[in-house]
């Protein structure tokens, strides 16, 4: 048979052609790839020496799935559904095919990776390998196949799960519910899938009963398909409102599993092709191709980071003990400073805490913990410990003296190599820095509470960041598994004072006679996990305002403060914390709070404002004229002038809806035009703060997009 592929090493072996697929960096189908498989798989049935073909892949990965960026440049119907219909004819070649074909995983399955997998005869894959069909998250549905032949193998429940969720299983669950047919080690790997393809040439293991068509005996009735799609439909209208590709699972699996699996394969590629084509599904493949260059900039691209090993946390606060948490986890030494022995007990009782998560679902044991923590963890109350450290990050109170002796003093301590982070969300990174002798090794890691959880690492640079400290710190954010946003230094940076425009718009459409649970709602509805009073709520009203106050002293009087968010906090109702904000927390029912109610009828009274009916489209255009408006002042001011990656930050960091595609995604939607006629419109209804930046006056006079078509 024929041996000279580029993405293919062929190797016989007793008879049987073993096909090593290598397609960098994942193992991803793309076109060029699918045709060397297919040419390769045709060659082994060709051969008359050839009893069998075992397809296995390289490195962590069997096949990743699709190549995206293939699908993502399609825009048409027609250039489309003839690849998705002859990638399913290529299935259904291996599987109808005159001789077996065995799906030797040795790492991730996942979308066209588990759909070729299951058009093979017999499964065999390492230990704890992933495989699934995750297409939902990036808007798509399985489109050679997945839709009818998981539920053959798993069962209506357990397919639909996967495939609406998008979750992976483990080899061993996968076993267990019938998606493998062998889990073993690897000295023993190629033996078994070899082994396989010997019986199921030979007969011992029947070949027609193997292929995947031929397995009805998990297909449920007509009644229990119709009873079980209802259901999951209303799951999916709660739970999946704006997106599209649930709701197309959903309808492959109504409309197929049917005795003539072709045809409902077919069926398959149209709902595909219709995620494939939908703005959803082209701004979350966005997002994931955007996530994976996140914080590769021409800047860094030739700077080697420095090994980061042991890092040392200052402070065991909320985000300090967040911080050691992912520190532990990710394998990293981690020395963790307080004040006083009394503070690095309570901050260690804190990094406990936030394991508790893992132990409860029993991803971890207790007994593993306080290894973990003997083994990775130092604990201190002198900065001399950190003589060692790789990285210092320091996440102690927002006072800038503090910040700046504690750095002081450690310039003296450690290594002059190491660099110096800051967690502060409000402070200026290049004052902080100022009293380095070395201000080149000083950078900003803002993180996101809870610091374990939220994906977002938002990276500051001074003017004086080196570029080997940002090199390093974008790896290291890498090395902690968060995504990096890289801003420059500035009063919010970027995520805060984004999040400000997004939801600044509230106070003045409530000044305005605009009820706040109207707002509220249209902001849920528009696709935010929370209105702006819920999160003011939850953040704290007192926060938010000294936040606020900062950009009116910083930024100049565009930013002056809504008097009636002054009133607001002079409430005293500061949120959650103080049992009363927006709501009132004290009472067995959540209900508005009255004094905060007050504020609000007496502002407009005495400003002589009526209450205002108004449509959740004009809310959302009130709100979102004025943080796409917020965004294009950052870009001009030089803070960040990469939309696809602010997106990012405002997705990962605040969630905004990922479906939408992000602030400056939504913008190009809307048409930019309109935008700042918008704009021009509410800055005559509420005055400066609405008034259009230069940036996009000049967009619409040039026809620009923030993002190119």
């Amino acid at each position: 048979m024929k041996t000279d592929f580029m993405t293919i090493h062929v190797k016989v072996q007793d008879n049987v052609a073993v096909l090593f697929m290598n397609n960098p960096p994942v193992n991803q189908l793309s076109q060029s790839f699918v045709d060397d498989l297919a040419e390769a798989v045709s060659s082994g049935f060709d051969d008359p020496t050839v009893k069998g073909i075992v397809l296995t892949g390289t490195g962590k990965n069997f096949i990743a799935g699709a190549d995206l960026t293939e699908i993502y440049v399609l825009k048409e119907k027609e250039s489309l559904l003839p690849r998705v219909e002859a990638m399913s004819a290529f299935f259904h070649q291996i599987e109808l095919g005159p001789k077996p074909v065995i799906a030797a995983i040795n790492g991730n399955a996942l979308g066209g990776g588990l759909e070729l997998a299951m058009a093979c005869h017999y499964r065999v894959a390492l230990h704890g390998v992933q495989l699934g069909q995750p297409e939902v998250k990036v808007g798509l549905i399985p489109g050679a196949g997945g839709t009818q032949r998981l539920p053959r193998f798993v069962g209506l429940h357990d397919a639909l799960e996967m495939m609406t969720v998008g979750d992976p299983i483990d080899s061993r669950t996968a076993l267990s519910r019938g998606l493998i047919d062998e889990v073993t080690e690897p000295e023993h790997f190629l033996r078994v899938a070899l082994s396989a393809a010997t019986n199921l040439a030979e007969g011992t293991i029947s070949l027609e009963s193997s292929r995947t068509r031929n397995r009805n005996n998990r297909l449920p009735s007509s009644a229990e398909l119709k009873a079980v799609t209802s259901a999951a439909r209303v799951q999916a209208e709660k739970k999946a409102k704006g997106y599209l590709a649930p709701f197309k699972v959903i309808e492959a699996l109504e409309n197929g599993l049917s005795p003539d699996i072709e045809a409902d394969i077919r069926r398959e590629g149209e709902l595909f092709a219709e995620c494939a084509l939908s703005d959803v599904a082209k701004n979350l493949i966005g997002i994931f191709l955007n996530t994976r260059a996140a914080g590769r900039l021409t800047r860094i691209s030739r700077v080697k980071p420095a090994d980061t090993k042991q890092v040392a946390v200052l402070g065991g606060g909320v985000m300090g003990s967040g911080i050691v948490n992912l520190l532990l986890r990710r394998g990293f030494d981690a020395v963790l400073w307080d004040i006083t022995e009394e503070a690095v007990d309570r901050g260690v009782a804190s990094v406990r805490k936030t394991f508790e998560h893992a132990i409860k679902r029993k991803k971890m044991l207790p007994t593993e913990l306080e290894t973990l923590l003997d083994k990775r963890l130092r604990v201190t109350t002198s900065l001399e410990d950190m003589q060692e450290a790789d990285l210092i990050i320091e996440a102690v109170i927002e006072n800038m003296d503090i910040k700046q002796s504690i750095w002081k003093q450690l310039e003296e301590i450690c290594k002059t190599e190491a660099v110096f982070a800051t967690n502060t969300s409000a402070l200026p990174i290049a004052e902080i820095a100022s009293i380095l002798k070395d201000q080149g090794r000083a950078i900003g890691l803002h993180f996101f509470n809870p610091a374990h959880q939220m994906q977002l690492l938002e990276i500051i640079c001074t003017q004086k960041t080196s570029d080997l400290t940002l090199a390093t710190s974008v790896a290291f954010a890498r090395a902690i598994g968060k995504i990096p946003v890289i801003v420059n230094d500035s009063p919010g940076f970027y995520v805060s004072r984004q999040l400000g425009g997004l939801l600044g718009g509230a106070v003045y459409l409530m000044a305005d006679g605009v009820d706040w649970s109207r707002i509220e709602n249209a902001m849920k509805d528009f696709g935010m996990p929370m209105g702006p009073a819920e999160l003011a709520d939850l953040t704290g009203i007192d926060i938010n305002y000294h936040v606020y106050k900062t950009f009116e002293q910083r930024l100049g009087p565009r930013y002056k403060m809504h008097p009636l968010m002054e009133s607001i906090y002079q409430t005293g109702c500061y949120g959650r914390k103080t049992g009363m904000g927006y709501m009132d927390y004290g009472g067995d029912e959540l209900v508005p709070n009255k004094k905060v109610l007050d504020v609000i009828q007496n502002y407009l009274s005495d400003n002589h404002v009526s209450p205002k009916n108004v449509s959740d489209q004009e809310i959302i255009d009130t709100m979102l004229a004025l943080a796409i408006n917020e965004g294009a002042l950052i870009i001009e001011e030089g803070v960040c002038d990469e939309p696809q990656h602010m997106d990012l930050a405002m997705i990962y960091g605040t969630g905004f809806p990922p479906f939408r595609g992000g602030i400056f995604r939504y913008a190009d939607k809307w048409g930019i035009a309109n935008v700042y006629e918008t704009l021009i419109k509410l800055e005559r209804q509420f005055g400066p703060r609405f008034e259009p930046s230069n940036l996009l006056k000049k967009m619409v006079e040039a026809g620009r997009t923030f993002y190119p078509a």
